[in-house]
């Protein structure tokens, strides 16, 4: 599926292989702008080894987004009754993870990180059955709370997970069209 952000261009999302993207999802994580990604310190090898893991699971998939045909972000989508929060609250059905990584860049687009949000929840409600997106992004990431506000993100609670006390939020197709205001939403 690709989507159109007005003036930002076309946003679509191809699986990721773990081999070939490698190198390019090593720049990314390390970058000090994704501190939050937790993965500074990684190696090529780890990084290979922890996407070729994401592939092989069967609750876990990891795509690499493109902007204009151009990777430019990174998607995962886990079912959250096996993988992250487990035991951490009670998932309900239909409700799908999701991580998303903007590229790093020496020269920022003023709304391209929104547009890329609206891109991924729009992948995630392709799919008919989700009902739900679920996040945890870290209580300290105030600028990806702000974006998935701005998505309809409510925010439930803190939990802690073993790498960090997270920020519990949910949005529903509903929440996301209300928000994004567009009937451009998948039913």
């Amino acid at each position: 599926m690709s989507t159109t952000a007005a003036a930002l261009g076309t946003f679509s999302v191809r699986p990721l292989d773990p081999i070939a993207d490698a190198e390019l999802l090593h720049r990314w994580v390390t970058d000090p702008k994704a501190a939050f990604w937790m993965m500074q310190d990684a190696k090529l090898e780890d990084v290979e080894r922890e996407y070729m893991r994401i592939a092989a699971h069967e609750h876990h998939d990891a795509f690499i987004g493109l902007h204009d045909g151009e990777p430019a972000f990174l998607m995962e989508r886990y079912d959250p009754r096996h993988v992250e929060l487990v035991g951490l609250y009670e998932p309900g059905p239909g409700d799908v993870g999701m991580h998303f990584l903007v590229a790093p860049t020496d020269t920022p687009v003023h709304g391209f990180t929104r547009a890329v949000i609206t891109a991924v929840m729009r992948e995630l409600f392709a799919d008919p059955a989700t009902r739900r997106v679920v996040v945890e992004p870290d209580v300290g990431n105030k600028a990806v709370h702000a974006l998935n506000e701005a998505v309809g993100f409510v925010p439930e609670r803190e939990i802690r997970k073993p790498e960090k006390t997270a920020l519990l939020s949910f949005c529903t197709r509903e929440q996301f069209e209300a928000a994004v205001g567009d009937a451009e939403v998948p039913r």
